[in-house]
């Protein structure tokens, strides 16, 4: 029996691995995508969790998401719709007011006059700041990271074209990007702002899906990457895909479809197959194999190279430095169908509501974010874990239309940071339910009664987070964004153009650089990297 076979094999169909099926597709490619679950999207999924309940399974918002990449595979012809509340942010829970974040930067200074007058003062300088040091990394972060092995003229052309961006910074703004790049967020806001509540705030950016705490080097970094090529600036991007973060994943597959893209699910790829030199094809689970001299990995870099690539191909040398990746996730989620509003002191009536729209956080101070950092630093949770929550229903009530025959009102998305892989004295099938008891008291300490509101719930461990969606150390980012796996190091040292060591392997996901997050553009990039090579060949 002869060997199916394809130009392209695109293995894992999240986000990424859509975008980079679907550009090689346009480009004349004969592209075959098989994803292991029963539907694509991966992490970027919408869930039920009761009748008629919808709620996003792991990302609550898709505010990253390239603007070039929406525009080229015309996302909004294929049935993508965003929608930005004008609130971004509000921390709740502290001994003080709610402090709110808008996305007017004139409209977050007056409401801080009640905060900080001193704030209050400085904050549109701030803000501006913020913009001009991120849109600085963006340059960076739209850079192929150059070869280790030899120069390329793309690389100097990218290098040039990112000195000129330097250049054109205020001269304060390029002497504290220099210095910015390397601090913890900590040490930065501390500089730059005189509210605790405030930094805390902001700084929970800095720390969403990292095992790191805010004294953590190069923390700063993460928050610019969270602000470059998005409008958030200081206070952060929440922009909600209607119909949920599945509605990205379901255009996707619309405009993957659409190029030519062969979309196979429940087909789960359990190893690459390769002369020792190039890569040749798949096998399945099933027992069938797939040629083609071109894959593309949509998966984590761990599951990628140690899970798929043959082992003596790797080497020992490789296999140790993939062994030492740093993945290991303290992020967890809890999904919460309700039924009524939650009630937040100081966020009553209409007005309430609208400041509920953004991301809502309950992190009081930046000591509350070093006692959870270092509970999950040693294998433990947080007896007082830092929450990010978004309530979507608020902005796309369909979500929960004649949910549950109208006992659901609204749904809940919680984030739950310091939830470590690995617990030093229990496990997860035993602490699962008792992390969910966990975040519904800590929301209670900021909106009483809201656990007597709770319908249904669902809970996301990082073990849960690896079984279900294939995430090596159930990592959202798939490796950690420090900068010791930052551009030219990330996934290694070697490997950050998306070329892997065997010829004809890509990784395409968020393991690669630019990094993780609903950006699209590790998907994109690896095209563009695959198209190289293959107009290359050609010549």
């Amino acid at each position: 029996m002869t060997a199916q076979r394809h130009d392209v094999i695109v293995v894992g169909g999240g986000h990424n691995g859509l975008i980079a099926a679907t550009y090689l597709a346009g480009a004349g490619l004969d592209t075959l995508l098989l994803e292991r679950r029963e539907s694509v999207g991966g992490a970027v999924a919408t869930v039920e969790i009761a009748p008629g309940a919808r709620v996003p399974a792991l990302a609550h918002t898709v505010g990253r998401l390239s603007p070039a990449v929406a525009r080229e595979l015309n996302l909004s012809g294929h049935g993508l719709r965003l929608v930005q509340p004008a609130a971004l942010a509000t921390a709740v829970g502290g001994e003080g007011a709610p402090i709110t974040l808008w996305n007017d930067a004139a409209r977050t200074a007056e409401g801080l006059k009640a905060v900080s007058a001193v704030d209050a003062a400085t904050w549109e300088s701030f803000d501006a700041e913020v913009r001009a040091l991120a849109s600085t990394l963006w340059r960076l972060l739209l850079m192929t990271p150059p070869d280790t092995k030899e120069a390329s003229p793309d690389v100097l052309v990218s290098g040039l074209k990112f000195g000129w961006r330097y250049r054109r910074l205020e001269a304060r703004h390029a002497r504290e990007f220099t210095r910015m790049i390397f601090m913890s967020i900590a040490d930065y806001l501390e500089d730059n702002l005189e509210s605790d509540a405030l930094r805390a705030l902001i700084a929970t950016r800095s720390l969403r899906y990292t095992a790191m705490g805010p004294h953590h080097g190069g923390t700063s970094a993460v928050m610019l990457t969270d602000s470059a090529g998005n409008n958030g600036g200081a206070a952060g991007e929440s922009v909600y895909a209607r119909g949920g973060p599945g509605a990205l994943a379901a255009a996707l597959a619309n405009a993957a479809r659409e190029a030519g893209v062969t979309i196979r699910t429940e087909a789960e790829v359990i190893a690459f197959r390769d002369d020792h030199e190039q890569v040749t094809g798949v096998a399945l689970a099933s027992g069938e194999e797939i040629e083609a001299d071109t894959i593309v990995s949509g998966l984590d870099p761990r599951r990628t190279l140690a899970g798929l690539v043959d082992p003596e191909t790797l080497g020992p040398e490789l296999g140790w430095e993939v062994d030492n990746l740093r993945d290991r996730g303290v992020t967890a989620k809890v999904n919460l169908a309700l039924s009524e509003l939650p009630s937040f002191a100081g966020l009553e009536g209409d007005e309430g509501a609208m400041r509920l729209r953004g991301r809502i956080v309950i992190a009081p101070s930046m000591r509350y974010l070093d006692r959870a950092a270092d509970a999950s630093k040693y294998g433990r949770i947080s007896a007082a874990p830092w929450l990010e929550a978004t309530i979507p229903s608020l902005v796309d009530p369909l979500l929960v239309d004649g949910a549950a025959g109208g006992a659901v009102k609204h749904v809940m998305s919680v984030l739950v940071q310091t939830a470590p892989y690995a617990l030093r004295e229990s496990d997860w099938e035993s602490e699962r339910e008792s992390l969910g008891d966990l975040v519904v008291q800590t929301l209670e300490s900021a909106a009483p009664g809201i656990g007597a509101k709770v319908v249904a719930r669902q809970v996301l461990t990082p073990v849960d987070i690896e079984r279900e969606y294939g995430i090596s150390g159930g990592h959202p980012l798939h490796l950690e964004p420090g900068l010791d796996q930052f551009f030219a190091w990330r996934p290694l040292l070697g490997y950050a153009r998306h070329r892997m060591p065997v010829k004809g392997l890509y990784l395409a996901a968020s393991g690669a650089h630019p990094g993780g997050g609903v950006t699209g553009l590790p998907g994109r990039n690896a095209a563009k990297a695959v198209l190289a090579d293959l107009r290359s060949a050609e010549s």
